[in-house]
């Protein structure tokens, strides 16, 4: 029985110890060099005498991180990663939440950890990666290791402005990766390309199953996605056949007629979430690769990563969605209508998921952990925690789940109930529109729209004249020569809000 994410490493060490496992445009790392630095670093903790504690991994994105996250797990600690992309107000928060003895740096952030409000034991990744394993410490420590132990710790937005810390176990690691990998057709074989940062929970879809089946992981550098057709030629070049990315990085690509001059021709599985993918946009992707598999992928960072899946196997009209589909095995989603009965066939509810994705909770915070980890009102026989969303979603005919919208993402506007997500939809299906973004200015009771794309404000709003109610119109349309992304990849909303309160 497996209980532990590291014991992924030992089938893959036999068989390929000197394939590259992790890399990027500076560094390489074979298994092998990543065993060698996970002992080290595993070893220079238990010196330090960390244990079953949170330690702060502050490096830039590099494959040498991966392997230190590693080195952290193998000392019986749970890694949290930050980055220097983070503000210092949203650091300090982190470290005042978790606390920590050691914070690992490299020569790119130590001087910035000098500077945190926090004082702890500041180590060098250059230095800690060099100490002298200790096996039988390390085995020690693998010994007494159970599956519920934590293994990471990453912070999610709060709503009051102070980040959850969302704290997941190697049991829902493990069983994710399982029904992940077994789902989309992972082996070893594939190479990833990674977009994400390596502070976010979706470059689990990576890290872990590189580690299962001995695969390979390109960390594309962050500049790449700015310039499309660069980053279709990097994905070419290095014979890139999986990709997990936000939506945002899909249509990027897509809505700037890359394609006409370079397609992405070695990807053969092409999975997405966290945004409703634009069903003209997703035709251009079919279009430009028809050998590839596409899967839409659903979950939030409390059911670690993701928890449903759809693969796009029929076509779909302009004004459908793609489902987010089916909960993986060992997951089940239950849709709760407000006095928390079963929502029927059709009728929409808040999306709850009940299973071993359900991760342990939001470390030291308590009271926004008894919000959403709740019992399971469907059960009053013993306990049983299920996660609530604050998504809201319903099955159609077919069985399939359909994701609607954030709870907070619909509106009360001039007497009826609104989704943004309704709007922006409707936006994209004009066919001179690249990207676009809604958001609800509340103190001035506005709809506020921001679009990429050739066309007028005015003949944008005509157009949207021919497909959304008189209320639904946005009040205010603002063309825009680039759509602010967050860190993840995903419209910044909050970016986008904050340019309408400076007008």
């Amino acid at each position: 029985m497996q209980n532990n994410v590291l014991d992924y490493l030992n089938d893959s060490l036999k068989r390929v110890p000197d394939k590259i496992a992790y890399a990027d445009d500076e560094v390489e790392l074979s298994f092998a060099d990543v065993k060698r630095i996970m002992d080290s670093v595993g070893t220079g903790l238990l010196n330090k005498g960390c244990s079953r504690e949170p330690v702060i991994v502050f490096m830039k994105k590099s494959p040498n991180t991966i392997a230190t996250f590693f080195g952290v797990i193998n000392a019986g600690c749970y890694y949290v990663p930050i980055d220097s992309e983070m503000p210092a107000t949203r650091i300090n928060l982190i470290l005042d939440n978790c606390k920590p003895k050691v914070i690992i740096c490299d020569d790119s952030t130590v001087e910035i950890a000098k500077g945190f409000d926090y004082q702890a034991d500041i180590v060098l990744f250059s230095e800690i990666s060099q100490t002298a394993a200790d096996d039988e410490a390390l085995a020690l420590v693998r010994k007494k290791a159970i599956d519920t132990d934590p293994i990471y710790i990453v912070f999610t937005s709060g709503s009051t402005g102070v980040p959850k810390g969302v704290c997941a176990c190697h049991r829902s690691v493990i069983d994710y990766i399982e029904q992940l990998s077994e789902t989309l057709g992972f082996n070893e074989d594939t190479i990833f390309g990674n977009q994400t940062p390596l502070y976010f929970d979706a470059c689990l879809k990576e890290l872990y199953p590189t580690l299962k089946f001995g695969a390979t992981t390109y960390l594309i550098p962050h500049s790449y996605f700015m310039f499309p057709i660069k980053l279709v030629e990097y994905i070419n070049e290095h014979n890139i056949n999986t990709v997990c990315w936000v939506v945002s990085a899909l249509t990027m690509i897509s809505a700037f007629a890359t394609f006409d001059t370079v397609v992405p021709h070695t990807l053969r599985t092409i999975a997405f979430g966290s945004e409703v993918f634009p069903i003209k946009q997703f035709r251009l992707w079919r279009a430009a690769v028809p050998e590839a598999k596409f899967f839409n992928l659903y979950g939030p960072t409390e059911g670690t990563g993701m928890c449903c899946y759809f693969p796009v196997d029929r076509d779909f009209a302009d004004d459908e969605v793609i489902p987010v589909g089916f909960p993986f095995k060992n997951t089940e989603i239950l849709l709760l209508k407000d006095d928390n009965t079963l929502a029927a066939e059709g009728e929409e509810g808040e999306i709850c998921i009940r299973g071993t994705s359900v991760t342990l909770g939001y470390y030291n915070n308590p009271g926004k952990t008894s919000e959403s980890y709740v019992q399971n009102p469907l059960n009053n026989n013993y306990p049983e925690i299920i996660y609530r969303t604050g998504d809201i979603g319903h099955l159609n005919e077919r069985g399939e789940l359909i994701f609607h919208s954030r709870k907070d993402f619909q509106i009360k506007h001039m007497g009826h109930r609104i989704e943004l997500g309704e709007i922006e939809a409707n936006v994209n299906l004009v066919p001179e529109i690249k990207l676009s973004g809604c958001i609800y200015a509340k103190e001035q009771g506005k709809i506020v729209l921001y679009y990429v794309g050739d066309i007028t404000e005015g003949d944008l709003i005509k157009a949207l004249k021919t497909k959304l109610p008189r209320y639904m119109l946005p009040n205010k349309v603002n063309r825009l020569e680039e759509m602010p992304f967050t860190a993840n990849g995903k419209i910044d909303r909050v970016k986008l809000t904050k340019m309408y309160s400076e007008k």
